[in-house]
Parts: structure tokens; sequence; C-alpha cells
């Protein structure tokens, strides 16, 4: 599936003989014909690549210079028909001196060449010895619409790098020709410093180093063909690699774009650093049009708030937790209070919030036992969450209290005239309000707060019951993502001794997620299914986190998810959810302009004195109609 606001970029590695134009050169055409047919649009190649960067002061001599010169022409020739805009590197005579150059090239065309401004002149490189720096670098070209600048090897290691200019003058892209050797520790280095100033420009950086065929006389070439999007790298080449290779990928400019616009620092900062400075714009835009991109060069986190890597996963585990810790602490402190109201139901979320209480009671030194876990069966709880929620409090050593809801609800009904067996919306509510309304008085009775437990994913869908769980003290997961709170359960799982709260909170991550709000089946099971009422709550966190991070329209979100859940979600149950989606976020504000406090634990929240302000009656007539015309597309498509 096409996806607007992408452009196909690559790094490119041949290989070289040193001092051998036409063979460097027929290197280059040839990769360049290979990488148009993976539908490339925008390539850069190494440093000195038409000569080999380790020439040395053959780099000074005629024969040389003049044959790269004439493969330079040679390259624009034979690439006149690719649908391609390639960068080169090649020595250049310029005013009588010599600079280490890059050549853009599309459509037959030597459009520009931009020089190298800063050199490295220390340990193992001597380039003050054969060039002379070019004056600036001011150019910015433009494909498709899309604006890149280009800069050479040690301009990136420079305190300020040209690409910081260029990119605030509107560089989305950064090109970067390099011939950087290998020693050991400095590829990790590099990527570090490639992925800083990606994210310091809110740019893609694509890096494309000497490799395999450059002299070795005193240093050795691996090549590298690195590409990063801002502050994170999307694609890095293997090592020790002794042919062509190259890195493919889609660089995703709406987001960029996006990002420049949300952070007004960036466009202010342009202000301030460019102001005096001229730029010159060049369109590159080859006469061949672009060839379809056909599938997405470039995975698609279908889980983007909980990351991939173990490791990171962990951590981001302990950062979360330890976040919801110290809010709750300061919390605690500051309102000098001694106790601390939960209602526990068995269910994951009610788990978590516990488990961080208990954490900020023993980092605070005070007993467990100022924790009240109350928990309230109703109508619909099971024996299954019910006896989860005894074992685990049991467990923990918190004081446990046992209240039934049941007389009390059935007395409501009865006072404002509701059949108990019409199980609606008054039905379901009623037992929410009552729970919550013995959690406030708990905690009058004994001094204490109320903790709330719904979760970020809950707040976006409104799943929560106004004036009932909707309603605490202290939200402590108001800025955790469904998606991530099993993982953070399974988190304290790893660091408890007591094997019975182990297996109970492995069962209880196992547990369907559910408001047991109406009675179980005949067996006793969960009948009432979140998901299947709402939807599964990887596409709610998956929309989510597109609309709330890039202000993503539904057609992209689609289109993204698409390519994240293939072969999981068919098309029609995407476009389904996603306009659920979109009608409750918009329906329900009017629960988050008036939801409690909790503290930001991720990268996006809800919370309307922070990141999120919308009117409670705002339309959400433009994202439905393009949902519906979604919709209609994919039926069409599919008769």
């Amino acid at each position: 599936m096409n996806i607007s606001g992408v452009i196909r970029v690559a790094a490119a590695v041949p290989r070289v003989n040193v001092a051998d134009c036409a063979a460097n050169a027929q290197h280059i055409i040839e990769h360049s014909k290979a990488l148009a047919e993976k539908s490339v649009r925008l390539c850069v190649f190494p440093e000195l690549s038409v000569t080999a960067y380790t020439c040395g002061d053959l780099l000074h001599t005629d024969s040389l210079l003049n044959a790269a010169f004439s493969e330079l022409h040679h390259i624009a020739q034979a690439t006149v028909s690719l649908p391609m805009v390639l960068v080169v590197g090649v020595p250049i005579r310029i005013k009588g001196t010599l600079q280490n150059c890059a050549a853009v090239i599309s459509s037959g065309r030597i459009h520009a060449v931009v020089g190298k401004t800063y050199f490295p002149n220390y340990d193992e490189f001597y380039e003050n010895r054969w060039f002379t720096p070019a004056e600036s670098n001011s150019t910015i070209f433009e494909v498709d619409g899309v604006r890149f600048g280009v800069e050479i090897c040690e301009d990136l290691w420079a305190p300020v790098a040209p690409s910081t200019h260029l990119a605030l003058a509107g560089a989305e892209v950064i090109l970067n020709l390099s011939a950087s050797d290998d020693v050991a520790g400095k590829r990790k280095k590099l990527h570090r410093l490639i992925c800083a100033q990606s994210g310091r420009c809110c740019a893609a950086y694509v890096y494309s180093s000497a490799g395999y065929g450059e002299s070795t006389t005193d240093l050795v070439f691996d090549g590298k063909a690195i590409i990063a999007e801002n502050g994170t790298i999307v694609r890095s080449s293997p090592r020790w690699q002794t042919g062509g290779f190259d890195e493919v990928t889609d660089v995703d400019i709406y987001a960029l774009r996006w990002e420049r616009m949300h952070h007004p620092n960036f466009t202010f900062c342009a202000g301030r650093e460019n102001a005096g400075r001229e730029f010159t714009y060049i369109d590159v835009t080859p006469s061949a049009p672009a060839m379809p991109v056909g599938k997405l060069c470039r995975s698609v986190n279908p889980h983007p708030f909980v990351p991939s890597d173990s490791d990171e996963l962990a951590e981001r585990c302990e950062e979360v937790v330890s976040i919801q810790t110290l809010g709750l602490m300061r919390r605690l402190e500051f309102t000098r209070c001694r106790s601390l109201v939960v209602g526990i139901s068995g269910g994951l979320d009610s788990t978590l919030a516990l488990l961080v209480a208990c954490r900020a009671f023993d980092r605070l030194g005070m007993p467990r036992t100022g924790i009240m876990a109350v928990t309230m069966p109703g109508f619909g709880t099971t024996d299954r969450t019910y006896t989860n929620a005894l074992a685990l409090m049991k467990g923990l050593g918190v004081t446990m209290r046992e209240i039934s809801i049941v007389p009390a609800v059935r007395q409501h009904f009865a006072d404002i005239g509701h059949d108990p067996e019409v199980h609606d919306v008054t039905y379901e509510n009623s037992q929410a309000r009552q729970r919550t309304l013995l959690l406030m008085d708990i905690a009058n009775q004994t001094d204490g707060m109320v903790l709330g437990t719904g979760d970020l994913s809950e707040l976006a869908l409104g799943w929560a019951t106004y004036n009932g769980d909707h309603m605490s003290m202290y939200g402590v997961n108001a800025g955790v993502p469904k998606t991530l709170v099993k993982h953070l359960v399974g988190w304290f799982v790893a660091g408890e001794t007591d094997e019975t709260v182990r297996a109970t909170l492995l069962d209880i991550v196992a547990t369907p997620i559910s408001p047991e709000l109406v009675p179980a089946d005949a067996d006793g099971n969960i009948c009432q299914k979140t998901e299947d009422l709402v939807g599964p709550y990887e596409l709610h966190d998956f929309f989510l986190h597109q609309f709330l991070s890039y202000g993503s329209s539904p057609a992209r979100i689609y289109a993204l998810a698409s390519v994240a859940f293939e072969g999981v979600y068919a098309a029609s149950e995407i476009l389904k959810w996603m306009k659920v989606f979109f009608r409750r976020f918009f329906s329900q504000q009017f629960k988050r302009s008036c939801m409690p406090d909790g503290p930001k634990s991720g990268p996006v929240g809800l919370s309307p004195r922070g990141d999120w302000r919308m009117p409670s009656d705002a339309s959400a007539a433009v994202y439905l109609a393009e949902c519906d015309a979604l919709a209609e597309d994919a039926n069409g498509r599919q008769e």
C-alpha cells in the first residue's frame, strides 16, 4: 500500500579500486540502476567515491583529476533515464584550488557541487595537504517537494555542523558522504553522533562511508551505510562486507514535518541562527516520474508503547514504575496521608496500582498496612478474579477489606425503579458508582485518599463510568497505555520472591480484560470481555499513538496499521475499530476535561492540564467521514 508523505532513500557503498576512476564510475552506475529498480528516489555514495578516498598525493596529479571529471560526466549521462537523484563524491578544481566535493546528479545533469567545509587534519588524516575547504555550505536541493542538504564526513563532527543550518533552512533529509576508517569503538560513537544530529535537526540523516577496496596501507575501511530518523537509527549495514552493498528505507517526511511544526523552538532557532544567512534552493526532481514504491520499505511497530527488545522493555518498565512511584510518594508526602484506599478487582489495572502503592509505601518507610485494599464483589465477579484479588492482597501484606456491593445496588435499583434483570448501562454504572462511593467514604473514614486505577487507553476511549471509577484523588495509571500494563505487572513478577504472589500475578496477566459488570456464564467464566465491546487494545493504542504523536489522519493511520498488523487483522476490522476509536475519543472528551491528577509516564498523555487540550463538544464529523470513505473504498476493491 502506498503511503503518502514518504520518500525512499538509500546509502550505497560500492566496492572501489584506488585511482581507477573508470571502474569506480561503472560500479556507481550499476549500483544506481539496481537501486532505481527498488524505487529509490534519493541515493548517496561515499566521499571521493569516483577516485577512492585513499589516493594520497595522486590527488594532485592532472591525470587523476581529469579522469575523475570525465567519469563524473559519464555517470550523469549513463543515469540520465533513472528516476533518481544520486550524490557522489569527487575532487573538483575550483578557482585554482582543489575541493573535496559532493556532486548532485539527476536526469543526466550535474546540478551543483557542494564542497567539504571542515577537514580532519589530525591523527591518520591529512586532508589539508590536498584540499582547500569550501567557504560555505548554503545550497538546499529539492526532489518531489522534499528538501535535502549535503555535508561531507568531518562536517558532521564539527561543533556546529553545516547540516544544522541546512535543516533550519528547510532541509528535511541530510546526506553525508564519508570516508571513516575503522578503529575499535569508533562505530558506536558514530552511531551516537548520527542519532544526535538527526534528532537535533529533526531530520533524516543518510550516511554512506567508504568501504572495501580502499587502500589498506595504514587503514582499513569496512564501509558503513547508516540511516537515522529524528534521533533513531532505522538502518545500519552489517560490518566487514567485501562487496558493494546498500541500505534502503522510506523516510517519513510527514512525521518530520509534524515534529517541526509541533515544537516551535525549531522555528525560533531557525530565525535566530540563520539570520543574515542566504541559501540557494535548487529543484533536482528527475524528469522521469518516481516508480511506484509498492510495499512500504520500513517496519511499522504495531506496539509503539512496548519496546520489542527485552532489555529495553525491562528498562522502560523500571522507568514507568519509578515515575508512578515517585509521583505517588510526593502526593502522599504533600497531603500527609498515612492511608491509601484502592479498589482491587483482580484485574490488571488495579493490580498495577496496588503494586505501585506498595513500592511507594516501602520507599517512604511506611507500613503496608496503611494501604486499604478493598475488594467489592458484584453481580459479575467471577471466582477467578475474586480469588486472585484476595490472594494478592494477602500476599502483599496490605490491609484487606471485602464489601459486597450487591445489597446496596439492589436497594439502589429499588430506589430508582430499575429492573435488575435489565442489564443496561444503568445496571452497569450503578455498580461502578457504588464502588467509588465506598472507596471515597473509606478514605474519609481512615483520613486517607483514593488511588485511581484507570489507564491511558481507557481515558482515550472514555471506558470509565463518569463519577464512578472515573474519579479518584490520584490516578497513578493515567499515563500508562493498556498494552504496557501487562508488561509492567510482569516486570513486578520478575522481582517478586513470594511464590504465591508470583503465581497470582501470572494468572492476573492471563485473565481476559473485563469490567465484570454483568453476570458470568453458566460455568462461572467471564462473559463480558472489554475487547469484544470496544475492540482490541493493541489497535486502539496504535491509533492513539499515531493520532497524538503525529496528528495523523484516519487515512494515514489506516495505511500504517495495514502494514503493522498485516496478517493479524483484516482491513475491515481495522476500519471498524478505528471508527469506534474516533467516535469514542471525541464523544468522551468531557471525562478527560475533569480527570484527576496523575503522572505522565510515556511519550503521550491526555491530561487537560498538559498534553491534550480539546473542547468537550468538538465534532468528530471530519474524522468519521474519512473513516466511512476508507471503508467504502475498501469494500469497492473487494467486490
